[in-house]
C-alpha cells in the first residue's frame, strides 16, 4: 500500500498554516505570550476584587473581567491605529522601538512586583462601582496602548491580535477573581513578575529576529 506524506496530500493547506502562523514578525505562540503578559495587571486587580467578596459572585465576576478584557482589546486596537499614522517614517528602526516599549513595559511589571507592598489598591466595597471599574480598566490597559503601537510595525493581523488579547485576558481576570476570593493576594507579586518577564523576551525576540540573530 502507497502512503504519501501530509506535504504531498494537503500542500496548499500546509502552506497556508505555515503563512498564517510564521509569515508575520509574531507568530501566534508569541501573540499568546504577549496576551498573557498584558493581562498580568488585570489578573492583579481581579485578585483583589476576589478578596473583597464575602461570597464568590460570579455574575460580578463576569462583569469585572469583561470590562477588563474589552479595554485590554480596545486599547491596542487605538495605538495600532495611531502607530500606522508613523510607520512609514519609521520602518528602518521599527524593530528597536518594538524592543524598547516591550522592555519598558516589562521592566515597569518588574518594579512594581519588587516594590509594590501587596496590598488591594481598592476599597473596602464588595460591590461593583462603574466609575471605579471603568477607571481600573483604564489603568490597567494603559501598557496595551504602546504595544498596540508596537503591533503596527510588526505586521500582525490585528483583528486577529486584539481578540486573543480581549479573551485571555477575560479569562484570566475572572480566573484571578476565583483564586482571590479563594487565597487572597498571594500571587500578585508572582503574576506581574512573570508578566514583565515575558514580554521583555518577546522584545528581545523582536530585536534579535530583526538583526539576524534568531532565524524564527
Amino acid at each position: 500500500m502507497h502512503f504519501t506524506s501530509l506535504e504531498q496530500t494537503y500542500p496548499n493547506i500546509l502552506y497556508l498554516l505555515h503563512s498564517f502562523v510564521w509569515s508575520r514578525n509574531l507568530g501566534i505562540f508569541e501573540l499568546i505570550l504577549v496576551s498573557i503578559g498584558l493581562a498580568m495587571d488585570a489578573f492583579a486587580v481581579s485578585l483583589c476584587k476576589g478578596l473583597r467578596m464575602k461570597t464568590i459572585n460570579y455574575r460580578q465576576g463576569a462583569i469585572i473581567s469583561f470590562t477588563f478584557g474589552f479595554f485590554q482589546a480596545l486599547m491596542p486596537l487605538l495605538g495600532w491605529t495611531l502607530g500606522l499614522q508613523f510607520e512609514k517614517y519609521i520602518t528602518t528602526f521599527d524593530h528597536w522601538i518594538a524592543f524598547v516599549l516591550l522592555f519598558a513595559i516589562g521592566g515597569k511589571m518588574l518594579w512594581d512586583a519588587f516594590h509594590e507592598d501587596g496590598s488591594c489598591p481598592i476599597g473596602e466595597n464588595e460591590r461593583i462601582k462603574v466609575k471605579e471599574l471603568f477607571l481600573l480598566a483604564i489603568a490597567t490597559s494603559i501598557d496595551a496602548l504602546a504595544v498596540g503601537i508596537t503591533l503596527a510595525f510588526l505586521k500582525v493581523d490585528i483583528l486577529l491580535s486584539v481578540s486573543l488579547i480581549g479573551i485571555i485576558t477575560f479569562a484570566i481576570s475572572f480566573f484571578g477573581v476565583v483564586l482571590g476570593h479563594r487565597f487572597g493576594t498571594r500571587f500578585q507579586g508572582k503574576a506581574e513578575m512573570a508578566g514583565g518577564i515575558v514580554l521583555i523576551l518577546i522584545g528581545i525576540k523582536i530585536l534579535c529576529s530583526h538583526l539576524g540573530i534568531l532565524m524564527f
